[in-house]
């Protein structure tokens, strides 16, 4: 597997924010957009996807604002509206007009958000494990994993205790997660700055119940059989209210299915693109 160094890293402005972001391959741009949680960040949530996709697409990695070593920045607005227009804004910055995308939990939402904004600038969606409305049949909310996350600041503050709890909380089989990625993530946690920003208000939530049949674009939903951050029903939902979906669940797996059925995730998600 390639490491974080084989990528070409850097940063571009948009909407007036510093993004870092980093690129590998050629072809039709791939835009991946990483999930929330403390510390974490593109290549966290695609390192093991990056090698692969790259090989027939011109591949991305974008660290959100808040995230990685983009800016950190306190957000008064829905966070989905602000996702969208920073995307839409640095896509603009180095001239795309169009892309695909990948996107993980959070970053599914933003990708869906900007293909309901501007679909002109959005192909097809590969979209693992979107939290898009605040209910499930099939689980309290908020899920377990999303409690862990939003109290992960508070309290005593965080931790690395907290930090392996929530990590193997988010995949299937706990023996998943290594100590290493455990200590790369809290470290991430940790940062001054990200401290700061945390400190203060939490971005509003947003959902897109509502506007759920205004994604057009081409969709794989892929979803973790044992998702413990966004429930299943959410697939059942896109996968019936979308215009242009079809859904691939994974057994004994949980919210990272890019990581934890990588090889397979991967084939899927290529052969979709290219249909």
């Amino acid at each position: 597997m390639i490491s974080r160094e084989d990528v070409s890293w850097g940063f571009v402005q948009a909407r007036g924010l510093k993004i870092h972001y980093g690129e590998l391959g050629t072809g039709s741009p791939l835009i991946c957009l990483h999930g929330t949680g403390p510390g974490s960040d593109a290549w966290s949530n695609f390192r093991h996807n990056v090698e692969a996709l790259s090989e027939q697409h011109r591949v991305l990695l974008i660290d959100l604002p808040r995230f990685g070593k983009s800016e950190m920045v306190a957000v008064d607005e829905p966070r989905l509206d602000f996702l969208s227009s920073v995307v839409a804004g640095l896509m603009g910055e180095l001239g795309i007009d169009s892309a695909d995308f990948v996107g993980n939990s959070m970053g599914a939402q933003a990708a869906m958000k900007l293909a309901i904004d501007s679909p002109e600038l959005v192909k097809r969606l590969v979209l693992v494990a979107p939290a898009v409305v605040g209910y499930s049949v099939f689980s309290p909310m908020p899920t377990e994993s999303v409690g862990q996350i939003a109290a992960y600041y508070k309290g005593d503050g965080p931790s690395r205790t907290k930090m392996g709890r929530l990590m193997r909380g988010l995949a299937y089989d706990p023996r998943f997660v290594t100590e290493e990625m455990i200590d790369e993530r809290y470290e991430a946690s940790v940062r001054p700055e990200v401290l700061t920003v945390n400190a203060g208000t939490h971005w509003a939530r947003q959902s897109l119940g509502d506007d759920i049949e205004l994604c057009g674009a081409p969709t794989l939903l892929v979803w973790g059989q044992d998702d413990r951050a966004t429930a299943i029903d959410h697939a059942l939902l896109l996968l019936r209210r979308m215009p242009d979906a079809r859904l691939h669940v994974f057994g004994r797996c949980g919210h990272w299915a890019q990581s934890e059925h990588a090889a397979e995730f991967n084939r899927l998600t290529l052969d979709f693109l290219a249909s």
